[in-house]
């Protein structure tokens, strides 16, 4: 089918750019136009998937799960915060519902974001996460959960067994597991130790992972953001952390801005002096989307009657299982805490 084509050429594109580089992509070895071809080709011959998931049955079983997800969520947020679970509640969405959006057309609206060949990891990812689905760890700020399919371009079918690696700063900002000048206090050791924001997640049969976790705050010279890497062909070790396999995908996923300010009006996201850089001014929101069809931006609903209710946040990705990319890291987690990594270049790194 075109799609395959399509990838297969994509893919051997890719390998031949990176032959210095066996079995990995460096960020620099794809020019803005090779990356600008490869989204704008991707996206069209994705959807040729839609009839062949439809007869599958995958995106029924997916809005039903969905519009079930975001129905406990809620129900749990309104009982928390003591509200009559039968009062209406408000949906936001890049879509344009509104709050009288029946359930089945807000997830049968699921688009899929191509990603990028190779986004930017930043300086903080952590190696050595634990797979949990719950990463708040006492954080405070506003709850979302964090819902997240994966669908394979070359085949149309969900990633089953893919490691979805998920890691951003808390509602003031800071990132935990690193210890760098970048990153609030530099002396602070103590922060290696921490792991608050990160975990791992492994797809189910539908290609479909969830976190519970805190809406993200900001930092200097970045939008709001989740880190992402997708790994496939992993191995669980005993200590409930991932070895072996590659990283098919390397990136960030958005939150759109009318969501970002009325967090950003909340405790402790209020908190923070430093200056908010929209997405609109956000380099990597610029690079992941311009002159492409790529949608790297959540879609949500509210789980109550405002944000402070928590947010359900979910998003189709469409990923390259053949590509492998290099990561670096900061710092690994291991048995005893946080170790730094001496060899890490984050010191030198602009792009979080």
């Amino acid at each position: 089918m075109q799609l395959t084509l399509l990838c297969k050429a994509a893919v051997l594109g890719m390998a031949v750019m990176a032959a210095a580089h066996p079995g990995a992509h460096e960020p620099s070895s794809m020019t803005h136009a090779q990356k600008r071809s490869f989204l704008t080709n991707a996206k069209r011959s994705l959807g040729q998937c839609a009839d062949h998931l439809e007869r599958r049955g995958l995106n029924a079983r997916i809005e039903a799960r969905r519009a079930e997800q975001y129905e406990f969520h809620r129900r749990q947020a309104l009982a928390a915060r003591d509200y009559n679970p039968s009062a209406n509640t408000s949906h936001h969405s890049p879509l344009q519902v509104n709050s009288n959006t029946p359930e089945q057309d807000l997830f049968a609206k699921d688009p899929v974001c191509i990603l990028s060949p190779e986004g930017e990891i930043g300086p903080f990812w952590v190696k050595g996460e634990l797979i949990r689905s719950d990463v708040r760890d006492g954080e405070a700020g506003v709850p979302v959960i964090l819902d997240g399919q994966f669908i394979n371009i070359e085949t149309c079918e969900p990633i089953a067994d893919l490691y979805w690696d998920v890691w951003n700063c808390n509602a003031t900002g800071q990132y935990s597991g690193v210890q760098s000048d970048m990153n609030g206090n530099g002396a602070d050791a103590s922060n290696l130790d921490k792991t608050f924001l990160r975990g791992i997640q492994k797809t189910d049969s539908d290609g479909v992972a969830q976190f519970k976790s805190v809406f993200p705050g900001h930092y200097s010279g970045r939008a709001t953001h989740v880190h992402v890497v997708a790994h496939v062909g992993a191995t669980v070790l005993p200590n409930n952390t991932l070895t072996g396999g590659n990283a098919a995908h390397i990136g960030q996923l958005f939150f759109d801005q009318d969501l970002i300010s009325e967090v950003e009006a909340l405790y402790p996201y209020d908190t923070n002096d430093v200056a908010i850089t929209k997405n609109a001014d956000d380099h990597v929101v610029q690079d992941e989307t311009e002159d492409t069809a790529s949608d790297p931006f959540f879609e949500y609903a509210l789980l109550g009657d405002s944000v402070e209710d928590g947010i359900f946040a979910w998003i189709t990705l469409g990923v390259n299982v053949s590509a492998s990319y290099e990561t670096s890291y900061a710092a690994s987690l291991t048995s005893t805490g946080g170790v730094s990594n001496s060899d890490s270049n984050s010191a030198n790194t602009v792009n979080l």
